[in-house]
């Protein structure tokens, strides 16, 4: 049985630029899109909602005061945190562990894969951050790490589908391990890495498609040491970075967009992401939260507290059009993981939608056709986490 049509009305980003009128929705899914042209300032002065792409964000260990790495509920409750916050769609994210422990993290964020969680962001999968990372360049990760073999990857992938792996391409025998991925479909992607700029290169020619978290807890540029930074603004089509204009200067950010056209935005968000400042698990870690950051004890930056709804505020500060920026936190990260029918608002797609006012403050989201009702804030219902 076909469902009944939704009509939202507004000012809606498609593919082909800015049209005000309006979307029709069925079965989940952008069903038409009526309307005529304008421009994107016309849009921001018409004092209509501004549809845009729902936002996808590979990259979440947290939000609400739950840590992936609790799986099930926590992962549910996580999903609901971001949805608030205009995240349609989002990858799980584990955190370096013991074997057992990313184990049971999987079986039980599995179920959140399989079946939406009530009123929040569809879970496409998996990102596994670790354990097949650098000693040396852990950042915030616990020392857990461990070599990659296809074996001990397909162990994981049958507990809860994985959609992206980060792993240092120096260490022995994961250049391999990348062509083999790949030729299985997984999206490799290069960070937690002390390697040169020659690795970073092997690591792409390979097949890894992408850098995770750009300049954070990875090989410095240097002009005589180009390291892997150098090799992924020499080289790189995609690359996901951290906008909170904390993890990375603006500067910085200016020079990843003019060298990397698929730079695409992630949060890293901890359980900290929508809470007041205090201590948050972050994995067998404890981070604090203060002054807008999330750090363990040393000081070293612990993922973050963004948002994708600031994300995007954050790029059109720093220029960005609304569209491009929209790009940035959307479209490029669902052609990264290869998602033909979300990050776009076109006949056919899934019906994963923000509406913003004129001053990008989200009114309303939409995943699946289904509208996000408000929930109370995460302070209200939780004590910072001890």
């Amino acid at each position: 049985m076909t469902s009944a049509r939704q009509w939202l009305q507004g000012c809606v980003l498609t593919p082909g630029g800015w049209v005000r009128g309006g979307l029709a929705l069925a079965d989940g899914r952008v069903a038409d899109i009526s309307g005529e042209p304008l421009t994107e300032s016309a849009a921001r002065a018409s004092g209509l909602p501004l549809w845009l792409p729902g936002f996808i964000d590979l990259h979440v260990h947290g939000g609400g005061g739950h840590d992936t790495m609790a799986g099930g509920a926590a992962v549910a409750a996580i999903a609901r945190c971001h949805a608030r916050h205009g995240t349609t769609s989002l990858l799980a994210t584990t955190m370096t562990a013991p074997r057992n422990e990313i184990e049971a993290a999987l079986r039980a964020l599995a179920p959140q894969v399989a079946q939406r969680p009530r009123n929040g962001a569809r879970v496409l999968g998996v990102h596994l951050e670790g354990p097949y990372l650098s000693p040396h360049k852990l950042g915030a990760q616990p020392d857990f790490v461990a070599a990659a073999t296809l074996d001990d990857v397909l162990a994981l992938h049958a507990l809860a589908p994985l959609r992206l792996i980060t792993l240092a391409p120096e260490r022995p025998g994961h250049l391999a391990l990348i062509v083999a991925l790949r030729q299985r479909g997984f999206v490799v992607q290069i960070g937690h890495s002390a390697g040169r700029y020659e690795d970073g290169v092997a690591a792409l020619a390979a097949g890894a498609t992408g850098f995770t978290h750009l300049f954070n807890a990875m090989s410095a540029m240097h002009h005589r040491e180009p390291g892997l930074v150098g090799a992924a603004l020499a080289h790189a089509e995609r690359a996901e970075i951290i906008p909170d204009l904390l993890h990375v200067h603006p500067g910085a950010i200016h020079a990843a967009l003019r060298a990397i056209p698929g730079l695409y935005c992630v949060t890293d968000a901890t359980a900290a992401a929508g809470m007041p400042d205090g201590e948050y698990a972050l994995g067998r870690h404890r981070v604090t939260k203060c002054l807008g950051g999330v750090r363990l004890a040393d000081g070293t930056l612990a993922g973050s507290t963004l948002t994708m709804d600031q994300a995007l505020r954050n790029l059109v500060g720093l220029g960005l059009t609304l569209a491009e920026a929209s790009r940035r936190t959307a479209t490029l990260a669902a052609q990264h993981l290869g998602l033909a029918d979300r990050g776009e608002i076109r006949p056919g797609a899934w019906a994963d939608l923000v509406a913003l006012d004129s001053a990008l403050q989200l009114q309303q989201v939409w995943v699946e056709a289904e509208a996000i009702e408000p929930e109370p804030e995460p302070e209200r219902e939780f004590a910072t986490a001890r």
